[in-house]
């Protein structure tokens, strides 16, 4: 009986061993597809790659892949740079817009299941059927040229209205930037607003009852209770955020790799480039990560 009672698992090792079951599918698939790829590209980037009869040969060039990247190539760092802050400007209003609207859907209200739809239609959008569709619009609106819409609020509209109010001019190139946004950042909010509303639909409604007994205001039931308990799935929607923004199918900055590889300087470069771009991914999650991290509340 002794020998039994030594072998069985604490709750704690219990949990340690659903977290190792949970994540080994993506640690197998990793292995099998991933790693021998991973270390492939890093000996691509610092290699020329010919093409032969054979099929490929490479030669050591050391860093020069890299130095092409960013000094030679002629728009490689400007769209870097714009990349980074294109992503510093979009992740905070995906984010809050997609917390609000949870917020809104979590509400008792006639319809609220359509509503729930309604909002998650812009992931649906984004499935390949929808995608192709929106390209083949896209290609017969050059073809036929652009119509006017007289009834839209133009980004230069909204500039002239905002610079008669005497707004100083970054607060007035981010409100015009993120109006002319809007479309974008709704479109990217659909995961977001599902992962919020499941952590509010999470909160007991136990911790809100003590609140009103106390004689707490909703404002401070908000800040009190609601928000510190969402902070770990704040941090999970920035992550899911920044990732999503670095690497979407329009990102300029992935475009331009993918040209530079097969009509451009070459392989081997586009790889360094593709380097350097995961690289300043990750220190962005780092940072990202470490600074939210102090401020986040944890609860079992």
């Amino acid at each position: 009986m002794k020998s039994r009672a030594k072998k069985r698992l604490s709750l704690t090792q219990q949990r340690s061993a659903l977290g190792v079951l949970f994540t080994l599918p993506f640690t197998l698939g990793f292995l099998l597809f991933f790693l021998y790829p991973f270390f492939q590209s890093i000996l691509f980037s610092v290699s020329e790659l010919r093409i032969t009869q054979q099929g490929f040969e490479l030669t050591f060039v050391g860093l020069k892949n890299y130095l092409h990247a960013l000094t030679v190539h002629p728009t490689f760092v400007r769209v870097f740079v714009e990349t980074i802050f294109r992503m510093v400007a979009d992740v905070p209003l995906i984010l809050v817009f997609s917390f609000f609207s949870a917020l809104l859907l979590n509400q008792e209200f006639k319809g609220r299941w359509a509503a729930r739809v309604i909002f998650f239609l812009p992931v649906i959008m984004g499935a390949g059927i929808i995608l192709t569709m929106e390209q083949t619009d896209y290609m017969m609106l050059l073809q036929s040229g652009p119509v006017a819409d007289p009834t839209a609020i133009s980004g230069e509209a909204l500039r002239d209205f905002l610079f008669q109010m005497r707004l100083p001019e970054q607060v007035l190139n981010y409100v015009v930037g993120a109006v002319e946004r809007i479309p974008m950042i709704i479109r990217a909010s659909g995961i977001q607003i599902l992962i919020f509303l499941a952590g509010l639909q999470s909160i007991s409604p136990v911790l809100f009852e003590a609140a009103d007994v106390e004689g707490a205001t909703k404002w401070e039931s908000f800040w009190m209770i609601t928000f510190p308990m969402m902070g770990p799935l704040i941090l999970t929607n920035v992550v899911y955020s920044i990732i999503d923004s670095f690497t979407a199918p329009h990102n300029e900055l992935v475009v331009l790799i993918r040209t530079t590889a097969f009509g451009g300087a070459g392989y081997g470069v586009s790889l360094a480039m593709s380097w350097v771009y995961f690289m300043s991914i990750l220190a962005v999650l780092a940072v990202t990560i470490r600074i939210i991290s102090k401020n986040i509340f944890y609860h079992e």
